[in-house]
C-alpha cells in the first residue's frame, strides 16, 4: 500500500508540473470535460470503492479545494473523517487472542470412554487418569467435554441391566449359573434337565434328567454336584438362579454350606441369567431339536455327550473362540492334515489335527 501511495503522489506531482505550462483556457476546458465525465460515471456507479492509497491522496488534495467545492466530490468530508477514524481504530485495536488450542479428537474420545466405562468416576477422577496417561488437560476442559457428550456428574446412573452385567463380569471368576430346561421324547413325555455352568470357563455340568422334578430332587443333585467338585468348589463365590419353585431354601443351603452365595434374578427376567439361557439355546439348536429322544436314559446320555463336546471342543465367543478346557496360552501349529470325528450320535462334526 505504501508503494502505491508513493506512486500516485509522484504521478500527481508530474501532472501538476504539466498543468503549470498550460493556458487558463485549456485548463478550464479540461475541468468542464472532467466534470461532465464525472457526472456520467456517477449515474453508472452508485458506490465507488477506492483503495487506501486512493483515499489518502483524495484526502490530501481535498484540502486544496475551496470549502464550497469539497462537498461535490465522490468523497465527502464526512467520508474522509470516517476513513480517518477507521485508521485510528485499526492502529489501537489489539489482534484477537487465539485462546487455548482445541482439544485433540483422540483426547475427547478418551475422556468420553473413561467416563462411560467408569460411571462412578467424576470429572476430577477422569482428569487424574488422563494425567497418568500423559495428557495435559485442565479439569475444566474435562468437565466441558463430558457435558458436551451428555455425561452428567458422577455417579452416572445406568439401567439395571447395565449394573447387572457389570456384576456378572466382575464376579465371573467365581460365578456359577444354574437352570432347568425341558425336553420332549418320542412318546410326548416331557423331561427336565438340570445343569450348572462355570461362567468364567463356560464349563457345563449336567446334573440330571427327570420326568418329575421336585425340590428334593434338585437339592439332591446340588449335593452330588458339590461332592464331585471337591476342593474346586472353594473357587466359587456366587450362584445365579431364577425363582423356580424347585429351588427352595434347602437348595440354597447346600451351596451356602460351601460359602457360595445364591443370587436370585428378578421375576420374569431370563436375560439376567444370560450364560445359562445361551447354553439352553445352543443345546436345543445343535442337539435336542435334531434327534428323537426315546426315554430319560437316552436323553441323559445325549446331553452328557453334548456337554463333553461343549466343554472340550466347541468354541465360545466369550473365551476368544476357545473351548472351556482349552489353554489360552497354547497356540496350536497349523497342519496340512485334518481329521473329522462325529460326536453326539453323529449330530456334530469335530475336527482335529492328525497325529
Amino acid at each position: 500500500m505504501l508503494v502505491r501511495l508513493v506512486y500516485l503522489m509522484t504521478m500527481r506531482i508530474f501532472a501538476w508540473l504539466v498543468l503549470l505550462s498550460r493556458s487558463s483556457a485549456a485548463k478550464n476546458a479540461e475541468i468542464l470535460i472532467l466534470r461532465h465525465e464525472l457526472a456520467v460515471l456517477r449515474r453508472q456507479v452508485t458506490a465507488p470503492k477506492p483503495g487506501w492509497p486512493d483515499r489518502a491522496l483524495l484526502a490530501a488534495l481535498a484540502r486544496l479545494l475551496p470549502r464550497a467545492l469539497r462537498g461535490h466530490r465522490i468523497v465527502s468530508p464526512r467520508t474522509l473523517l470516517a476513513w480517518h477514524q477507521r485508521l485510528v481504530k485499526q492502529k489501537w485495536t489489539q489482534p484477537p487472542s487465539p485462546g487455548r488450542p482445541p482439544v485433540p479428537e483422540e483426547v475427547r474420545d478418551l475422556i468420553t470412554r473413561l467416563a462411560t466405562e467408569n460411571h462412578r468416576w467424576g470429572f476430577r477422577r477422569v482428569h487424574g487418569e488422563l494425567r497418568r496417561l500423559g495428557h495435559k488437560v485442565s479439569t475444566a476442559t474435562v468437565r466441558r467435554v463430558l457435558r458436551a457428550a451428555g455425561l452428567g456428574p458422577a455417579p452416572r446412573r445406568q439401567p439395571t441391566r447395565g449394573e447387572w452385567a457389570t456384576f456378572l463380569k466382575a464376579q465371573a471368576s467365581g460365578l456359577l449359573a444354574t437352570d432347568l430346561f425341558h425336553l420332549d421324547t418320542v412318546a410326548l413325555q416331557r423331561l427336565y434337565a438340570l445343569f450348572v455352568m462355570e461362567v468364567r470357563t463356560r464349563t457345563v455340568h449336567i446334573l440330571g434328567v427327570t420326568a418329575h422334578p421336585t425340590a428334593a430332587w434338585a437339592t439332591q443333585q446340588a449335593r452330588q454336584f458339590l461332592w464331585q467338585l471337591g476342593d474346586h468348589a472353594a473357587e466359587f463365590t456366587h450362584l445365579i438362579r431364577d425363582r423356580d419353585a424347585k429351588f427352595t431354601a434347602a437348595f440354597d443351603a447346600v451351596f451356602a454350606s460351601e460359602g457360595i452365595t445364591v443370587v436370585k434374578i428378578p421375576p420374569r427376567s431370563p436375560n439376567c441369567n444370560p450364560h445359562a439361557e445361551r447354553f439352553i439355546r445352543s443345546a436345543r439348536q445343535e442337539c435336542t431339536n435334531q434327534i428323537l429322544l426315546f426315554d430319560r436314559g437316552h436323553a441323559e446320555k445325549i446331553l452328557h455327550d453334548y456337554a463333553r463336546h461343549f466343554n472340550s471342543h466347541r468354541p465360545h465367543q466369550g473365551r476368544n473362540q476357545l473351548a472351556p478346557h482349552d489353554d489360552p496360552n497354547v497356540i496350536p501349529l497349523p497342519t496340512a492334515r485334518i481329521e473329522r470325528r462325529q460326536a453326539v450320535a453323529g449330530l456334530i462334526n469335530e475336527y482335529h489335527r492328525a497325529s
